[in-house]
């Protein structure tokens, strides 16, 4: 089992950073590949970003491919998304997820475990 919690969302303007948190408990997150998820208002819940357990492996979703990084450090049991070069369309409610398997899956469907979620604003 592996409990998630998402934090560093907020209000920023277009062309701007921020950096997403996710801190996990449950002995379980060194061989669990995490992943990270978005849904914007009146959407389905879209793949973002994931990484395998070690941080060898990373994919991500076009759309945000070259302008966001997904890293992990197991040591402290975290898991971030840095999100440079912001738009509007960006703006969503970002969710951390684990699953049990070690490789880093683009179907929301192969992950267990997720957080509450942390809202992303970008104004134009």
């Amino acid at each position: 089992q592996v409990h998630l919690v998402e934090s560093g969302g907020g209000l920023v303007q277009a062309g701007g950073s921020l950096r997403l948190s996710c801190a996990a408990s449950g002995r379980t997150f060194d061989s669990s590949a995490m992943g990270w998820f978005r849904q914007a208002p009146g959407k389905e819940r879209e793949f973002v970003a994931a990484v395998n357990w070690n941080g060898g492996v990373t994919n991500y979703a076009h759309s945000v491919k070259g302008r966001f990084t997904i890293s992990r450090s197991n040591v402290n049991k975290m898991v971030f998304l840095q999100m440079n070069n912001l738009t509007p369309e960006d703006t969503a409610v970002y969710y951390c997820a684990g699953r049990s398997g070690d490789t880093a899956e683009y179907s929301r469907d192969k992950y267990d475990y997720w957080g509450q979620g942390t809202l992303v604003t970008v104004s134009s």
